[in-house]
């Protein structure tokens, strides 16, 4: 756990924070509003013998007391998806409606594609784009299993995702996106719980190397949203350099703000300064989750407005 020594005096109830990361993470999964209702999962699962809880900040999540929740009645036939609780956060925030034009940046496997379209009632245009194409293969599988119809799938470095795909001939290809997703690729520090071994690779070159990944990412997703339109920076990491550093980088240097938003879950504010560096004010209006407060995983999650 030598890693998360950096956090110490970042972290409230440091010791509470430690003993959370060791403790194995509850099974969690999202009912999918495409197939079934929250009500007919609960009865799925009672006919099953399966206890469960609802989530009390989210609607449609369930902890379920089974290691196997792909191999219960619901999960087989795409009434629910496995998803971690935290996962559920940035789809939530991003808030997608009916009918938009929403891109999903850093899409597989596909847990947080799925919920968008589920949020967009499987109607609008949704692009579930990510540069590795193993990883798509389950994307695509998920989206067919849970029932979605909405998405179109591309391989692109997200850094230079292209939009002459979707435009016509002499069109403008401008921004026009009106949300975006950007769940990071990262360190995954705050799998811990659900992955031991996320920290046996971890050092500080390999973290700063991610960071330039990140910034691209986001940097390109705000050219690509239209004025007025949403942009979420999530990952699952601690790691500030991965967080409000990319966050303040792109508010210096791209035509966006940082809005405030709401969420049930117990979290901390964004950082405003992390060593020897000092961020944005505004980036305080982000927000960390951390595994002791909920008994989650970790998670960080920020929305921009496009166009302030």
């Amino acid at each position: 756990m030598d890693p998360f020594e950096r956090y110490r005096d970042v972290v409230d109830d440091f010791e509470a924070f430690l003993a959370a990361c060791e403790r194995p993470l509850p099974m969690a999964v999202r009912v999918n509003t495409l197939k079934a209702t929250v009500d007919r999962v609960e009865r799925a699962f009672d006919e099953a013998g399966i206890g469960y809880e609802r989530v009390g900040w989210h609607p449609h999540l369930l902890r379920l007391e089974t290691d196997r929740p792909g191999a219960t009645w619901p999960g087989i036939h795409g009434w629910t998806h496995g998803q971690e609780e935290v996962s559920a956060i940035p789809a939530t925030v991003l808030a997608p409606e009916p009918g938009e034009r929403v891109l999903d940046a850093c899409a597989a496997p596909g847990s947080k594609t799925t919920q968008l379209a589920a949020v967009m009632e499987d109607e609008g245009t949704l692009v579930a784009n990510d540069n590795n194409l193993g990883r798509l293969s389950a994307l695509r599988f998920n989206c067919e299993r849970l029932g979605v119809t909405n998405v179109a799938v591309t391989q692109q470095d997200a850094r230079n995702f292209s939009l002459k795909p979707f435009a016509e001939e002499g069109e403008y290809e401008g921004p026009r996106f009106d949300r975006v997703l950007v769940d990071a690729p990262c360190s995954c520090e705050g799998t811990i719980r659900k992955n031991p071994d996320a920290l046996d690779d971890w050092n500080e070159d390999h973290l700063n190397a991610i960071v330039g990944v990140q910034k691209g990412i986001l940097t390109r997703a705000v050219q690509l949203t239209r004025e007025g339109g949403t942009v979420v920076y999530s990952t699952c990491t601690f790691a500030p350099e991965e967080n409000e550093t990319v966050v303040d980088h792109v508010l210096s240097a791209e035509d966006c703000r940082l809005v405030d938003y709401d969420l049930s879950l117990e979290h901390d504010d964004g950082l405003t300064a992390w060593r020897d560096d000092e961020f944005d004010p505004s980036v305080s209006k982000a927000k960390r989750v951390y595994p002791h407060q909920n008994d989650t995983g970790g998670f960080f999650t920020a929305k921009l407005e496009v166009g302030a």
